[in-house]
């Protein structure tokens, strides 16, 4: 696919309006004081994995409307007895000398459209990095890629189409990406309340719909100290329908060819969940990757939401983007993840000290 969206001197500039609901905030506001009722953890099992250097757990959490979440979460072997957490207070860091009260900075990471958690040895890339790792499940989804998901969708019987996307499509309160955004949340609330987790060195990443649930996430968390995503989706939402049929786009589109008329509804509920729109109110260090040939998220959303980054907030925050021009939507895969691991130290060690100064 040859590049088709902007050319990268207009991307570098690219700073589009964005038509935001006036409720924006007091609908987020609204949505997780909702959830955040009750504590986030339900369940910590230790799950065997054949892996000698890595220890598993299968974590349930509330999300939207209390619903469980299913989610693995993993630790670097030799810290804390075997199969079990180390006590709170009691661990080691990658960024630390690893003595007692020292505890491990936690990724939260989000999978892509279609896939869900899979099997807990398939992303082990940051726990081997020597970080607490959850991976959240995508709830209702999972039946499309890798190897499956654990959590269902309760609430999905709305009028939308099959795929996630559009399921609820025609109400914000309905939309399937409200409770997945509320998912992701929660989960960030579930892996600062597990044992050996600094709850003040927190990420969140993620690739694709990851990315743009790890960016929402980045907008709705105040407190996060990094996010790191490479092709998010749902960024510059209304541009790229008119660009792209592929992906999830492609979903809302085939559903509007045939229910016509309902695209003010749409695009009313799709203004709830815009990427650029959480961008705009997040002040974490962000890190973002992305390729010039992605026709499933196109760059035009991607440097959106990178320009327009944290406008909101007053603040300043630490960011980069790289991007890839002959690649699509595979972006720069382990060239992108190696630069991810070496920014991120910086900016955890940066966000340690500025713990211990506030101690």
């Amino acid at each position: 696919m040859p590049a088709f969206d902007l050319p990268l001197p207009e991307l570098e500039r690219h700073r589009p309006d964005i038509e935001e609901p006036a409720d924006f905030d007091a609908f987020w506001r609204d949505t997780l004081k909702a959830a955040g009722e009750t504590d986030p953890v339900v369940s910590v099992r230790p799950v065997e994995t054949g892996l000698r250097l890595t220890r598993t757990w299968d974590v349930t959490f509330r999300g939207f409307g209390g619903d469980p979440v299913r989610a693995w979460f993993s630790r670097p072997a030799g810290v804390g007895g075997p199969g079990e957490l180390p006590p709170a207070g009691v661990s080691a860091s990658p960024h630390g000398s690893g003595q007692p009260g020292e505890l491990l900075p936690a990724v939260v990471e989000f999978a892509g459209y279609g896939r869900g958690r899979g099997l807990p040895h398939g992303r082990l890339t940051w726990v081997n990095a020597g970080y607490a790792h959850l991976l959240m499940d995508n709830r209702g989804q999972g039946d499309q890629y890798g190897c499956g998901g654990d959590t269902p969708d309760p609430h999905a019987a709305a009028p939308g189409g099959p795929g996630p996307a559009v399921r609820g499509l025609l109400a914000a309160e309905d939309y399937h990406y409200r409770r997945l955004i509320t998912d992701a949340v929660r989960a960030v609330a579930a892996v600062r309340a597990l044992p050996g987790v600094d709850p003040q060195r927190t990420v969140a990443v993620g690739n694709s719909q990851g990315g743009g649930l790890a960016l929402a996430v980045a907008g709705l968390v105040p407190d996060l100290t990094a996010v790191l995503v490479t092709a998010p989706l749902l960024c510059g939402i209304r541009r790229a329908l008119d660009l792209t049929d592929a992906g999830p786009y492609g979903e809302i589109a085939a559903y509007l060819a045939v229910h016509r008329g309902a695209e003010d509804a749409a695009c009313r509920t799709l203004s709830y969940v815009e990427g650029v729109s959480f961008a705009r109110r997040a002040q974490a260090p962000a890190h973002f990757g992305v390729g010039l040939r992605d026709t499933v998220c196109p760059p035009s959303g991607v440097y959106a939401a990178f320009n327009r980054y944290a406008e909101l907030t007053g603040t300043d925050p630490r960011k980069e983007i790289h991007a890839y021009p002959f690649n699509g939507h595979e972006g720069g895969e382990a060239v992108q993840v190696r630069r991810q691991l070496d920014w991120l130290p910086g900016v955890l060690d940066e966000a340690n000290d500025v713990g211990r100064g506030s101690r």
